[in-house]
């Protein structure tokens, strides 16, 4: 530990290759512009190395805010030619818990002519499926996900999805993390606060979004809710 920080004393910002893609150590005390600053004199300088490369990423040393995140993300590919597919959660239990529930959804629920997605979408982004789509990754502030059928996302879900596009009512919206801005399912719409919220680190629970008496609920993902969605 004393080791890792005497190198951040001198480097505010570590990249380090994994078998995903790479590892970025970042200086958990420096202001964020400053290591905003940091990042793409260390990404400009290391530019050659990338080369048009298409990787995971993952952040190690300092907790941010998903709007943080963005910001890292956005300075990495101005200055590198690296295509980021996703953000790697180092978090296993996140995925295991979202695998038993996936796995409890894909038993109680058949998604049929579903594509999959892979990549975080960001702000800006628009997904549009004309079926049922599962992303494997994350939706972050400001992206949009519109389909005719339901959506599961591998991941964190804080922009806008839009199912049932065709106006069925009986389509879901499932995620890993549930902080959507707005979900649509068929013509019933909800929104959400505009609290800033960081990523969870613990324990987390796995939500799905479904109508029931002209409004859109919000539940864990349970034989129970399935039920309900009836």
């Amino acid at each position: 530990m004393e080791e890792g920080m005497k190198k951040f004393m001198k480097q505010p910002v570590i990249i380090k290759s994994n078998p995903y893609g790479i590892m970025v150590m970042l200086e958990p005390m420096i202001p964020f512009e400053q290591l905003l600053t940091e990042i793409a004199e260390k990404f400009k300088d290391s530019s050659k190395f990338f080369k048009d490369a298409k990787m995971a990423v993952s952040f190690e040393g300092r907790e941010l805010t998903i709007e943080e995140e963005k910001k890292i993300l956005d300075v990495i590919t101005e200055n590198a030619s690296i295509r980021i597919l996703c953000v790697i959660d180092k978090d296993k239990e996140r995925e295991e818990t979202f695998k038993k529930a996936l796995d409890e959804a894909q038993k109680n629920v058949k998604i049929d002519g579903g594509q999959y997605y892979k990549g975080t979408l960001r702000s800006g982004q628009v997904l549009e499926t004309e079926s049922s789509i599962i992303i494997l990754g994350d939706v972050n502030p400001g992206a949009t996900v519109i389909s005719t059928g339901n959506i599961v996302v591998l991941g964190a879900l804080y922009g806008m999805a839009y199912a049932g596009g065709s106006g069925n009512n009986k389509a879901f919206v499932a995620a890993l993390d549930m902080y959507a801005t707005q979900i649509r399912i068929g013509d019933v719409m909800a929104r959400s606060s505009d609290k800033p919220v960081k990523r969870k680190k613990s324990k987390f629970d796995p939500k799905i979004a479904y109508v029931e008496s002209g409004n859109i609920y919000i539940d864990s993902i349970t034989k129970e809710a399935f039920s309900d969605m009836q």
